[in-house]
């Protein structure tokens, strides 16, 4: 009875860890940044530990159809044959193979003892032998072997590959893809009116003024994000709320709603911004849990309503700025969700069309004659962009780009749009489009 815990005792805790996530994410459908801190905690990972855990996981489910491919090539069968733990213990042994500073042996030896554990000796042999083949060429050697087609290259799905295309051109898509793959530098904001970015560690931002690129370490552990002064949140969400922050508006500028707030980073930036200028945020979520997640990022500076965005219990005309961050594919952010690229898929881009429609309908119905809303995605998809805001009545799209300094080559789909990208911006791919509502400006 003693066999059993001596094989396990060989897998050292961080490779046990990494599986676990890998594990989870497969059967049970669970969120890389969801699972990951209690696996984390479950194995006692911290620091060094922790952060080789999160890259071995995340660069694995980013890096799957790639890897994929380099494993066909060194089977002699079809992979849907193999076992799924072991392939999961293979994908993890090719990551650190091709893509991180761990030595061959260290890699395969590690991978065979957790193929050992997970499944059987005859199972570890057959892994050495895959490992050792895969081994024999490096990460751009073995991109030419099983290339040319960009979403092999670059692992995303020929769907994605097909609608990123159509948002960005042939000419960029592949640099594209590339920057799909490669992790997001950290990025704090410091919420005006309560806290300063001189405070926070770290380089500013290139474009928000509210930013800085942490230098490293713990987000968490830095005093203003701890009190809930700061928060960890990308540049390019910081600049959908400048954005609409900053647009000159005549009349009344009293009432701020942001209609799809969870989880707040957004809502916590507007509600400091509409504070300095003695204006209220009042922000509608759906969802009860993310609602609770809005009012903890508010901290008491606007008013939360959980209700449904497209129909919620407020007066037609009643607000002055009005942020529509509608749900979407996310195929922005693909960089920081490494499994979103495999979960969504093109039929679900029609349903969120509806809603987006939907959404942006609302918020001009609340929005006063001659107020603001800002429309914004993370997702280039033009079904998702351009199709939503042309099919918009009763509003002028408005240059959004005069209020993006140093943003000269974000242009977007439709004239006065902006799109961001993180091969250009080293931003999530945000869209942003500005509309003002028709009509005379509302005084009082």
């Amino acid at each position: 009875m003693a066999g059993p815990s001596r094989r396990r005792s060989r897998v050292d805790p961080p490779r046990r860890a990494a599986y676990d996530v890998l594990r989870a994410v497969r059967v049970d459908a669970a969120y890389t940044n969801l699972v990951l801190p209690a696996v984390l905690a479950e194995h006692g990972l911290t620091g060094r530990d922790a952060a080789f855990v999160t890259e071995l996981t995340s660069g694995t489910i980013r890096m799957q159809r790639t890897y994929d491919a380099v494993l066909d090539a060194c089977i002699d069968r079809p992979l849907r044959k193999v076992q799924a733990k072991v392939l999961d213990c293979l994908r993890l042994g090719t990551h650190q193979l091709l893509a991180m500073r761990v030595p061959d042996h260290a890699a395969i030896d590690t991978t065979v003892d957790l193929v050992r554990d997970r499944a059987d000796r005859g199972a570890a042999g057959f892994a050495n032998a895959v490992l050792r083949k895969v081994a024999v060429d490096d990460l751009d050697t073995w991109r030419q072997r099983i290339g040319p087609d960009p979403g092999v290259v670059h692992s995303h799905p020929e769907w994605v590959v097909a609608a990123l295309r159509e948002a960005v051109g042939e000419a960029e898509l592949a640099d594209l893809l590339a920057a799909d793959n490669v992790p997001p530098r950290v990025t704090l904001v410091a919420r005006p009116g309560r806290s300063t970015r001189e405070e926070l560690p770290g380089e500013p931002t290139r474009y928000s003024p509210y930013g800085v690129v942490f230098e490293g370490g713990v987000p968490g552990e830095v005093p203003a994000v701890a009190e809930g002064r700061a928060a960890v949140q990308d540049e390019g969400s910081q600049l959908v709320a400048h954005a609409l922050a900053s647009a000159p508006l005549a009349g009344r500028d009293e009432r701020w709603l942001d209609l799809c707030a969870g989880p707040g980073g957004k809502a916590a930036l507007l509600a400091a911004l509409a504070g300095e200028r003695d204006a209220a945020l009042v922000a509608v979520e759906q969802h009860a849990h993310r609602a609770a997640l809005v009012r903890r990022a508010l901290d008491g500076a606007g008013t939360v309503l959980t209700a449904d965005g497209t129909a919620p219990p407020l007066e037609a005309e009643s607000f002055d700025r009005v942020l529509v961050d509608a749900p979407c594919t996310g195929l922005g952010a693909l960089r920081r969700r490494p499994e979103a690229r495999w979960r969504r898929q093109p039929g679900d881009v029609p349903e969120l069309v509806v809603l987006q429609q939907r959404l942006l309908a609302s918020a001009l119905d609340l929005v006063r004659p001659g107020g603001l809303v800002l429309y914004a995605t993370c997702s280039p998809v033009l079904a998702e962009t351009r199709d939503v805001v042309a099919a918009a009545t009763g509003a002028e799209v408005v240059d959004v780009r005069q209020h993006l300094p140093g943003l000269d080559d974000a242009e977007g789909p439709l004239p006065g749009t902006a799109q961001l990208w993180p091969h250009r911006h080293g931003t999530d791919a945000m869209f942003l489009a500005l509309l003002q509502r028709s009509g005379e400006p509302t005084t009082r």
